[in-house]
């Protein structure tokens, strides 16, 4: 095992890579070096290992949660209200749009499992979705969608972000955007959840709106904190660490106390950047190694990047 809970960097040891992306909240990696990032303008944006970057695909709205399946095609959730599934010459197709009769709501996240079935994250029923950030609502859920179709598997919480399985597919982990604080359900073999738990701290820090993560080899969990402009890593005994932030303490702590009240405006929101980093959503492990570590944001033109100690954990392309 490595020494993760000493693992910190300063600010001046991160590395970006791009230069013109647009709200670049979700990042994959593939073997060759290929990253693969949401864009605001369309779909997502391809960032070859030369640096050259390719805008692919329209579909709308806000691009948000990707995913990758076997075959390289980008599965999109979009805050817009929909998962679509975006092939490698630009054209997509809507996988789902509504549940029941009923509109999705602002979905956030997509993730593929080793049986290929997708995992959904909806934020908040509420479209647009800012409304239920200032005046958080336990409106948050998770779609599975396998071969007997899509339904609700987890419920009541308040603003779902990314999903990710760990490496045995015996729990699901989510971001509780709201509760700042990371949870993690027992899975079922139909893919019914069980009793959800809290894991490390809660909450994780003060202003700690946990966003996107993702598991190591290890499995520890690498959760961003995006108004703290973060990166904390939960080890699987529960102990949580700062590996680096930026934030902006004044300007944070009127966000925490506007969000109480039921104020808060956009404005409050993105008072709280920081010097170097704006708004750090997502976590994605790439290189031949699994060990260059990319990170996605609302706000930069570019993605965070640094090596760390332990590889990632192998998503479905990958593998």
């Amino acid at each position: 095992m490595s020494s993760i809970k000493n693992f910190t960097l300063e600010l001046n040891d991160l590395q970006f890579v791009g230069k013109n992306l647009s709200r670049p909240e979700c990042v994959v990696a593939e073997k060759d070096g290929t990253l693969w990032v949401s864009d605001n303008r369309g779909a997502v944006t391809r960032l070859d290992p030369d640096g050259t970057e390719t805008q692919i695909g329209n579909v709308g709205g806000e691009p948000n949660g990707l995913a990758m399946d076997t075959e390289g095609n980008i599965y999109i959730a979009n805050l817009s209200g929909a998962v679509y599934k975006l092939y490698r010459d630009g054209h997509h197709e809507v996988i789902l749009s509504e549940l029941d009769g009923k509109p999705l709501g602002s979905v956030n996240f997509v993730f593929i499992d080793s049986r290929d079935r997708l995992w959904i994250s909806v934020l908040t029923r509420e479209i647009p979705w800012f409304p239920a950030a200032a005046r958080p609502r336990p409106d948050g859920y998770i779609i599975l969608m396998d071969e007997q179709g899509p339904r609700i598997v987890a419920d009541g919480i308040l603003g779902t972000n990314e999903i990710r399985l760990d490496a045995d597919e015996k729990y699901l982990y989510a971001a509780e955007t709201m509760a700042g604080r990371m949870l993690r359900f027992p899975v079922n073999e139909d893919g019914s959840l069980g009793e959800r738990e809290v894991v490390g701290p809660d909450p994780i820090a003060f202003g700690g709106f946990v966003d996107g993560f993702a598991l190591d080899a290890e499995g520890n969990l690498w959760v961003t904190t995006v108004l703290r402009n973060g990166l904390v890593i939960i080890t699987p005994d529960g102990e949580a660490h700062t590996v680096f932030e930026d934030p902006n303490p004044e300007a944070l702590e009127r966000g925490v106390a506007k969000v109480a009240d039921g104020t808060l405006t956009p404005e409050d929101m993105f008072a709280c950047v920081g010097k170097t980093l704006q708004f750090p959503t997502s976590v994605a492990f790439g290189g031949p190694d699994l060990k260059t570590v990319y990170m996605g944001s609302l706000a930069m033109p570019h993605l965070i990047t640094f090596r760390s100690p332990v590889a990632g954990l192998p998503l479905r392309h990958w593998q």
